[in-house]
């Protein structure tokens, strides 16, 4: 972010280990935090980020893609973010060799907050930076209270 002159603000708290109780710590709304879901498509690693009071809708997913994508595990992800805490990882796929796709939600709002690699840190950051810097795919590949969908 340095090189990229990017300015962003670092906020170190509490350990929690869930999108929402991240978003209540760091005092931001669940839109504003931006969590990362891990998938895994042919075998190759993606990253998935939408806002932390949303899910994945796999369907939505798979249209954006061209191709069948499911949720990985841990032990699945973990070797790819050596540098970060598991289920810590920043919002930059493209860091770790493999695509980012973010819903498109997350472009409503003029900053955002993730998790910086750690349990304790987390960055807040103008959105259209973050676009600039990431090269997220963006498209509609979340659901929330708002678009309740069926189990």
């Amino acid at each position: 972010l340095n090189d990229q002159h990017v300015t962003y603000e670092t906020i170190h708290h509490a350990a929690r280990f869930t999108a929402q109780e991240l978003a209540a710590i760091e005092h931001v709304k669940g839109r504003h935090h931006a969590k990362v879901v891990m998938l895994s498509s042919d075998g190759h690693p993606m990253m998935a980020v939408l806002p932390s009071d949303r899910w994945v809708d796999g369907d939505k997913l798979e249209a954006l893609i061209g191709k069948p994508a499911k949720i990985a595990t841990e032990e699945e992800f973990k070797t790819f973010f050596p540098d970060c805490d598991v289920g810590a990882m920043p919002p930059f796929g493209d860091l770790y060799g493999m695509p980012t796709y973010m819903d498109r939600s997350l472009m409503d709002d003029d900053w955002i907050v993730f998790e910086a690699g750690t349990h304790t840190d987390a960055m807040k950051m103008a959105y259209r930076d973050y676009e600039r810097v990431a090269h997220p795919i963006v498209g509609d590949i979340a659901f929330g209270y708002d678009t309740k969908k069926a189990a």
